[in-house]
């Protein structure tokens, strides 16, 4: 029996463009053998798109996508482009109309691919980031600017309902592999919104008693992920902590280049969209430098998502024999370009 989804493709700047064909040429191939076939629509939403016409999308443009079964997007930023301008012309637009409010980072550390330390082997686990409230609140504002009295508040937001449905997004999950949940906090010295998650992550953790929940405030974490990596399984974090968490925990992993990500809507009541973490690498672009992996482990992702474990996994299992035993790009330590990584990376699918 054979299943159609629609896809948006957002390609996006830079090496954004250069990744989602790989992504989307293994898409095809794994659904060919499963009966999955993809459909496209490409949306130049972009920096670039900024600086011509002075919007990141058209006004619409959440209703262009709003109908698609998922999104999956490329990279965003450019030169003389601010960082804010495409993150909150294009990317929290998606993410909140959406209600994409969990964050999805899996880590791990492939055969083949050398992370920077040296106890790394075998490090398996996921970031789960709360995405929709948290520190990134648009509250706040600027007063006095320019003058010495000049000043700058920002409002940190934590609602109960969103702080609950992370946390039990978190504890399923973990309950589905090595049963164990580390919270990031600071409550130590943020003594307002921190406590408060903590008593609600506390609170959830009681309708999951079969997942051991251990709480860690965000200096120790992240000194922790680098000096005992494999001892996590489900890290849950608001929205600025999982930012930089997911971030260091790629380096971890050998490369940014590789690491995957999904912004889900888990009760799929709108289109989930799904991305790597690499960026645009303006530096890069145009070069066939760029390694897909990162968009090609995110199609994964966005299979799983869409209710095909099976292709997924061989998706990533393709990849593991390919980082182990073939080629790869130059930021893995390799000499493959884009294009042929990319087709030895098909080759290996079954």
């Amino acid at each position: 029996m054979s299943t159609s989804h629609r896809i948006a493709l957002i390609p996006g700047d830079g090496i954004g463009q250069e990744v989602i064909p790989p992504a989307t040429a293994v898409l095809d191939a794994v659904g060919r053998r499963h009966g999955i076939s993809f459909g496209y629509d490409s949306f130049d939403w972009s920096c670039e798109r900024y600086a011509t016409e002075g919007a990141m999308m058209p006004a619409d443009g959440l209703a262009q996508i709003q109908g698609h079964d998922a999104i999956l997007l490329g990279a965003v930023g450019w030169p003389g482009v601010p960082d804010h301008v495409s993150l909150w012309g294009l990317l929290i637009p998606i993410r909140r109309a959406f209600a994409q409010y969990v964050n999805l980072r899996p880590i791990a550390v492939f055969d083949g691919v050398r992370s920077p330390l040296a106890e790394a082997a075998g490090v398996d686990f996921v970031v789960v980031r709360e995405n929709s409230e948290g520190e990134y609140s648009e509250i706040g504002g600027r007063m006095n600017r320019g003058l010495p009295s000049e000043l700058a508040v920002q409002e940190a937001v934590f609602t109960r309902a969103g702080v609950s449905r992370i946390a039990d997004y978190a504890f399923a999950l973990a309950e589905t592999r090595r049963k164990h949940v580390t919270s990031a906090t600071k409550s130590n010295g943020i003594v307002h919104t921190m406590p408060f998650w903590d008593e609600v992550v506390a609170e959830r953790a009681a309708a999951h008693p079969g997942v051991e929940l251990r709480t860690e405030h965000i200096d120790a974490l992240a000194a922790k992920l680098v000096l005992q990596p494999g001892s996590f399984d489900v890290i849950v974090a608001s929205n600025l902590f999982g930012d930089i968490l997911s971030d260091l925990a790629a380096a971890v992993a050998g490369s940014i280049g590789i690491a995957p990500s999904g912004n889900l809507n888990p009760e799929r009541e709108h289109p989930s969209m799904f991305e790597p973490v690499h960026g645009s690498a303006p530096d890069i672009a145009g070069k066939d430098l760029a390694n897909p992996l990162g968009a090609i482990w995110s199609a994964a992702m966005m299979l799983e998502h869409l209710g095909h474990p099976e292709a997924a996994a061989e998706i990533t299992r393709a990849m593991r024999s390919q980082l182990a035993e073939g080629s790869r790009t130059r930021d893995l330590g390799g000499t493959a370009g884009t294009e042929r990584f990319t087709t030895e990376l098909l080759a290996r699918l079954p």
